[in-house]
């Protein structure tokens, strides 16, 4: 080069150290280019990922100018990627780009759209709506009614909920009914890491939410119709022709309504690994397209003109792509359901043009299709849940040594049911795996005897109780099918068994307190670098994997949790209970706080902690964290007490927290927090050590539509 030759310059180490920088940019680009080539076929996986990143993006970030400069950096980068970087490399982070702007742009689109006024202010009001959903809630004893009001003031679309023994008859969607009930407005997250309920109500439409006063009064029933009307009977058949708990899951499996199952059944299930049963999903999809393709390509064969003038096989897909339509349309078209059934027809339509049944390819197409209708989807457990263990699967079987042990060979009856039981155990466990951090980000709790559970579960419902209980809905118009719906309540009655056994064993679930969104991201990159890439490079997926385990797990607990209106303090003792303020505290809010704490059991009270003074009024306790006593002053009563005293009281205290305004003389040493201060911050996590950390709702939901 020319500035080497010229003796005033090549003695500068700049030019020299711009060589060498140069040079190493050189040598990464051109690895990566390589590492491209060679991994071609994996690239367009991660368009899901890019458009999911999008979406993830634009609900982490807090509002619209930190959204739009994400779809103009994300712009920014697409352009750079297609205009400026050659070869594959720039063409991949071209693309990458692109689908986290069209992800962002799609989502906030969506919210948008769906926007439907909300109640400003908590209102009692009479008023004549349309019942548009009504779902009874055995486990708590409750009917839960979707309402269009025909009262212009009040928003389209509400939510209530009543005593289900005070339900008069005749409560079916599309009646005409007349009420009074409390509303407020949907209530946003609780805590910090907890569910944003606002968001969903947000998504589906509602603005207000509240309870029934009185008796609700029909005055125009209507008959169910359609499927709506077909979804009633058949839950009525099968829980007439099966009652007890076996009859509450056997409607579950058919019309997806989990209403009527008790709250110790649907408990067990939960903290055994088993509620994905429940849900009509993946599992359930795949057992109704998977049967009627086998059935009608056997039946089908059955003809010679037919097999020798048709092909069978994607005759047999139009018939499984049918019944996975169909029972979808039956169990309400939900969300997981819909996601289930796209994924089905793509494996169909890939069966029926030659093609691999199963891939990635399939799994990224159909996360692809649903986070373009339904962007919100992406941030909850179900979807994240679904693909992941999909994804999972799949990879596990295209990993060499697993691929070659899974595969079939001349071997004798018992090494054959070994190896399948092996298979089956080694795909439970990574899945479990898999699932784990999800489970402990959504519900602060992941089950480590899932696994043993599922060995006996999966293939009960899957190749027993659902076949039989299909069988005994077939054979029941012409009466034949007494034996089968016995046999169903057998294999349903060994599920629960199995459910509520695995559920009792000390450790099957493991709390965890909310885990850092980091850590969980983190992960989340690791296992989809696991999947994704071929070959040994995968190995480096376990770093962020492990890095962000390592995290999450040793992440403390808070020190004290404050609810967004005040009412509610729970203090977290030192073996992790937390003890709350108020004893008339629901069971609701009783778990959501030992929830937020990571602990599995019930909450105790403050006033019963040695050296708490409680009295009517208040509660103070001190709380010694990281070398210092911090003493905490907490309101529990409405009544004013006297200004002097309170402005002592305060003086004296580190931390005030009370559900009403306080006067302004009240001035503790470090935090008050009033209702003041909590209407602009929503619930507190409070973590106390010699650098006390504060963690509010407020940040956690930022600007969105749906926050307040």
């Amino acid at each position: 080069m020319e500035w080497a030759s010229d003796p005033s310059i090549a003695g500068s180490p700049l030019p020299l150290a711009a060589f060498a920088v140069g040079a190493r940019i050189s040598r990464v680009y051109k690895r990566t280019e390589a590492f491209l080539d060679a991994q071609r076929d994996q690239l367009p996986l991660w368009s899901a990922v890019g458009l999911g990143a999008g979406i993830g993006l634009w609900f982490w970030l807090a509002g619209p100018a930190q959204w739009i400069a994400l779809m103009c950096i994300a712009a920014g980068a697409a352009m750079a990627g297609f205009f400026i970087v050659p070869g594959r490399s720039g063409a991949a982070f071209g693309w990458l780009g692109l689908l986290v702007a069209v992800g962002a742009g799609v989502v906030w689109g969506r919210a948008a759209v769906v926007a439907a006024p909300r109640l400003e202010r908590p209102a009692i009001a009479q008023f004549d709506a349309t019942l548009v959903m009504a779902e009874p809630r055995v486990a708590d004893g409750k009917l839960r009614l979707t309402l269009a009001p025909h009262d212009p003031k009040l928003p389209p679309r509400v939510r209530v909920t009543l005593d289900l023994d005070k339900a008069p008859a005749g409560l079916n969607d599309g009646a005409e009914v007349r009420l009074r009930a409390r509303l407020a407005r949907p209530p946003s997250m609780a805590l910090p890491g907890e569910h944003d309920f606002a968001r969903d109500a947000w998504f589906l439409g509602l603005g207000a939410v509240g309870k029934v006063l009185g008796e609700v009064k029909v005055i125009k029933a209507a008959v169910p119709s359609g499927l709506d009307g077909l979804r009633s009977r058949l839950d009525t058949h099968i829980q007439h022709s099966l009652p007890g708990p076996a009859g509450t899951i056997a409607t579950a499996f058919v019309s997806g309504n989990q209403n009527a199952i008790s709250k110790d059944d649907a408990n067990a299930m939960r903290r055994s690994g088993l509620a994905h049963l429940l849900s009509v999903s993946g599992l359930h999809i795949a057992a109704v397209v998977a049967a009627t393709m086998f059935l009608s390509l056997r039946l089908l064969a059955l003809s010679e003109t037919l097999a020798l003038r048709l092909n069978l096989m994607l005759v047999s897909a139009g018939f499984a792509a049918a019944a996975g339509i169909g029972y979808t349309l039956l169990t309400g078209a939900q969300v997981p359901t819909v996601r289930s059934c796209i994924a089905a027809l793509l494996v169909l339509a890939g069966m029926a043009l030659g093609r691999e049944a199963l891939s990635l390819r399939v799994v990224a197409a159909g996360a692809m299709v649903v986070m373009l209708v339904a962007p919100d989807s992406m941030v909850g457990p179900s979807f994240q849940m679904s693909f992941a263990s999909v994804a999972t699967i799949i990879a596990l079987h295209s990993v060499g040594p697993v691929k070659r042990f899974f595969e079939r060979r001349e071997e004798g009856l018992v090494q054959r049911v070994l190896r399948s039981l092996a298979s089956l155990l080694l795909t439970g466990l990574a899945v479990e795996f898999a699932l784990m951090p999800f489970a402990l980000y959504h519900f602060h709790r992941a089950g480590f005897y899932g696994v043993v559970a599922k060995l006996v579960a999966i293939p009960l419902t899957t190749f027993v109780s659902m076949p039989l209980e299909a069988a005994a809905l077939a054979l029941d118009p012409i009466g034949l099918s007494h034996p089968l719906w016995i046999a169903t309540g057998w294999s349903l009655d060994t599920l629960l068994w199995v459910a509520h056994r695995v559920a009792a064993i000390p450790g099957a679930v493991r709390m965890l307190p909310a885990m850092p969104t980091g850590a969980f991201v983190v992960m989340v990159i690791g296992g989809l670098w696991c999947c994704l890439w071929r070959g040994r490079v995968r190995a480096w997926g376990l770093a962020p994997l492990a890095s962000g385990a390592l995290v999450a797990v040793t992440a403390p607990a808070p020190d004290l949790l404050v609810s967004g209106d005040g009412r509610h303090v729970a203090l977290i003792a030192e073996d992790g209970m937390p003890l709350m303020l108020r004893e008339r505290a629901g069971d609701f809010t009783r778990s959501l706080f030992a929830e937020s704490a990571g602990f599995d059991g019930e909450t105790g009270w403050i006033e019963d902690r040695r050296g708490s003074n409680c009295n009517a009024d208040a509660c103070s306790f001190e709380v010694e964290r990281g070398g210092r006593r911090w003493h905490v002053l907490a309101f529990r009563s409405s009544y004013l007490s006297p200004w002097q005293a309170t402005v002592d009281a305060c003086a004296s205290a580190d931390i005030v927290v009370a559900d009403r305004r306080l006067p302004r003389g009240c001035t503790p040493r470090w935090l008050k927090l009033d209702r003041t201060l909590l209407a602009q911050s929503g619930g507190l996590a409070i973590r106390l050590n010699s650098s006390p950390v504060v963690t509010t709702v407020a940040e956690r939901v930022g600007r969105h539509p749906w926050s307040d």
